[in-house]
């Protein structure tokens, strides 16, 4: 599943017909001249831009070569920002302030990530974020229930409402979550950060715009949903149903966006809770890039076209503190587009890997916790130097508490620091690629990733190596040695096994939320039961009609969540295809 072989032999001729047009230029004098001819136009072609301090530079900093066979491995082998492979980056020009300065900049690449409470704190959190920002890109976190598909009203689930992201329980709880925010408007882009439920989460979204702004809202919605079930097998375990079932469901949903929802992303193929979960940054590459080409696979088992759906998947990684982080991204690029345009046909739009970065939230730790601020803004830095195409990055306080309005306005500024006080990133693209340091560690992080692929082929493909248990084995493994690195001090971590003061330092205040507000959305709840408790049997008669017909589940979703609760649904669906039993 997912033809890595097939990746794997085209990457490799790839590369030797990279090497291979070099040898031509340096072999063919026409060849160079026509080559060297070539790239003093492109140096030519560049704007210069001037900086505050008045250094003229140019808007695209070139490598300094006049050698044909540098040249060629250059333009070919790593290509201009824009261009195939897309090594540098997906498109021509990314953060840069634009050259007239009476234009507006291009929207921001910070994503606002919150979750807390009910969906009206949620939301008011989401107005705070935002407040300051010309485009409003929204990401959720869901409360423990919300992931498992249960109603906050259910037995034993009191205590757990709210607590590390919002409760979220039917599509009134929706319609809150977004109110004040246009989501017709090019400037809204929403994220949802939800896997075994997502289904049923994105009707209740469609659902919730269609109240708010009618039918035509649905071709106008941007955004993504996580839903990517194969990472959850692998690293989280958030599943609701058996595999086969999961991925039918959330097949179901794509096939339904690509068809109807033009401006969004029905799957966000997440490396970044496998990261979470222990991963190296080599495994969590290898992993999620071969669970984006066993997607690419199962759609086209569906009979859907490359050219409709390639473009509509996103990924999602997190970057850390390793030396890796320097150039994993970069190298995702290249080998989603070689694999893309010479295994599955794929045109320019589906070759180009569109990425979304969360700083590691792994690398925060509570001992002298403010020193999170400086890992978060080094993780930044090599985010950027990736060229993301939109970024989080993570509050100093997580590792105590839901984050704060002050850490989150903290971490959000980080960004703004970066890209607009700093000039690293708003006057050049692609300042800091192309270093001897950076291409030494994308060989090495290509070679690691294509010795993972050849693993997972010899084990039967993705789904066959989940069944051995490989992927959440190594996951594992690489966990327990992390955690043994620092305890043996051989990974320093300031403050805590390096330079650590051993005194007390005051927590920051902790965000919790009030009985009170839990007790509300458990009325909530019990009201939508009440005022649907005649529609919601017949509406989840005929969901379990469409299971069982083999019909698009999510369509008649978005007709279910109107008078159904995410419990509601979830158990009517299992009751259908069954539980998933956890891989331990």
């Amino acid at each position: 599943m997912g033809d890595l072989k097939k990746v794997r032999q085209q990457l490799a001729a790839f590369n030797a017909s990279v090497e291979s047009r070099v040898n031509e230029v340096r072999e063919n004098p026409d060849e160079a001249k026509s080559l060297l001819e070539k790239w003093r136009e492109i140096q030519e072609s560049v704007p210069e831009v001037e900086t505050p301090t008045g250094l003229k530079l140019p808007r695209l900093p070139l490598p300094l070569l006049d050698e044909p066979g540098a040249i060629a491995r250059y333009l070919y082998g790593e290509g201009l920002p824009g261009e195939f492979p897309y090594l540098s980056s997906s498109y021509a020009e990314m953060y840069l302030d634009p050259m007239d300065p009476h234009e507006v900049p291009s929207e921001e690449p910070t994503r606002l990530f919150a979750g807390l409470g009910t969906a009206k704190d949620t939301n008011e959190r989401f107005h705070f974020l935002t407040k300051n920002q010309r485009s409003h890109r929204m990401s959720t976190a869901f409360d423990g229930p919300t992931l498992y598909g249960m109603d906050s009203d259910e037995p034993g689930v009191f205590g757990k409402i709210g607590e590390g992201g919002v409760a979220i329980d039917t599509v009134e709880d929706m319609e809150v979550l977004f109110a004040g925010f246009d989501l017709a408007a090019a400037s809204t882009s929403v994220s949802m950060t939800i896997n075994g439920p997502a289904p049923t989460i994105m009707a209740m979204f469609v659902a919730a715009a269609k109240r708010r702004f009618g039918d035509g809202v649905v071709e106008k919605l941007r955004g993504t949903v996580q839903a990517d079930i194969l990472k959850e097998v692998q690293g989280q375990n958030e599943v609701l149903f058996p595999v086969q079932a999961s991925l039918r469901f959330l097949l179901d949903m794509m096939e339904y966006s690509v068809m109807k929802i033009p401006r969004w992303y029905p799957v966000s193929i997440s490396g970044y809770h496998i990261s979470q979960a222990g991963a190296t940054p080599v495994q969590q590459a290898a992993y999620t890039l071969s669970n984006g080409f066993a997607y690419a696979e199962m759609m086209r088992d569906r009979g859907l076209d490359v050219r409709d759906f390639a473009p509509r998947f996103s990924f999602f990684l997190d970057c850390g503190l390793d030396v890796e982080f320097m150039a994993l991204a970069r190298i995702c690029r290249k080998i989603w587009a070689v694999g893309m345009r010479d295994v599955y046909g794929a045109d320019q739009r589906g070759q180009k890997l569109k990425l979304h970065t969360q700083t590691s939230g792994r690398s925060l730790v509570a001992a002298e916790f403010k020193n999170n601020l400086t890992r978060t803004a080094v993780e930044l830095l090599m985010a950027y130097m990736n060229a993301t195409n939109s970024c989080h990055s993570n509050s100093a306080d997580e590792p105590f508490t839901t984050p704060s309005e002050e850490y989150v306005k903290l971490a959000s500024h980080a960004q703004s620091i970066m890209l607009e006080e700093s000039g690293l990133f708003r006057h050049m693209m692609n300042g800091v690629s192309g270093s001897p340091g950076m291409k030494a560690v994308e060989r090495a992080v290509e070679q690691a990733i294509l010795e993972e692929f050849e693993e997972i082929d010899r084990l039967g493909g993705v789904l066959g190596a989940m069944e051995h248990r490989y992927q959440r084995s190594q996951i594992q493994a690489s966990s327990h040695r992390y955690e043994q690195q620092i305890m043996e001090n051989e990974r320093r971590i300031i403050g805590l096994n390096r330079y650590a003061e051993g005194v007390e330092h005051p927590e920051p205040q902790l965000v919790r939320i009030s009985n009170e507000r839990k007790e509300e959305q458990v009325l909530r709840i019990q009201d939508f039961k009440k005022r649907n408790q005649d529609k919601a049997g017949p509406a989840l008669e005929r969901l379990g009609q469409v299971v069982r017909s083999d019909g698009n589940v999510f369509e008649e979703l978005i007709d279910t969540v109107e008078t159904c609760t995410l419990g509601q649904i979830t158990k009517a669906l299992q009751a259908e295809v069954g539980k998933f039993r956890p891989m331990m």
